[in-house]
């Protein structure tokens, strides 16, 4: 059964607050956005918000499982509501553009490591790089 965000907000303890719903609410509505572009559609759900009210509604959304943070390299954190399914990304190296990837099937040598060193893995991070078809056509003589 999937919960929505107010059960699964009160299932983790803690509170549904207008913020932490706009939160993944505006993450849902543009996948892949960084703190400051969720925060201004927030603000235009809202109307006024803190910063640090975006910031804290991310940070614990993130720590519960309702969003996942990725970092790629040179950008600013991003989010998104896909979770638990280990899933990669594709990155534009000029606008930043980030689109999801599903895990490569059969052979997959890269996602096992060959030495763990004792880590328990538990995910495996694969960004894949080039450009988007917008900065490609940008590109053409």
């Amino acid at each position: 059964m999937v919960l929505d965000v107010a059960s699964r907000l009160r299932a983790a303890g803690l509170r549904v607050t207008a913020p932490r719903l706009a939160v993944y609410d505006a993450v849902a509505a543009a996948p892949h956005s960084d703190a400051d572009s969720v925060e201004g559609l927030v603000r235009t759900r809202l109307g006024k918000v803190s910063t640090q009210g975006v910031y804290d509604a991310l940070r614990v959304l993130t720590e519960q499982g309702l969003l996942r943070r990725i970092e790629p390299a040179g950008s600013p954190a991003r989010y998104e509501t896909r979770t638990g399914d280990n899933h990669h990304h594709v990155v534009c190296r000029s606008c930043g553009t980030t689109g999801d990837v599903d895990c490569a099937v059969n052979a997959t040598p890269c996602l096992e490591a060959s030495d763990t060193h004792g880590f328990s893995i538990d995910e495996a991070e694969v960004t894949y790089w080039g450009f988007c078809p917008a900065c490609q056509e940008q590109a053409r003589p």
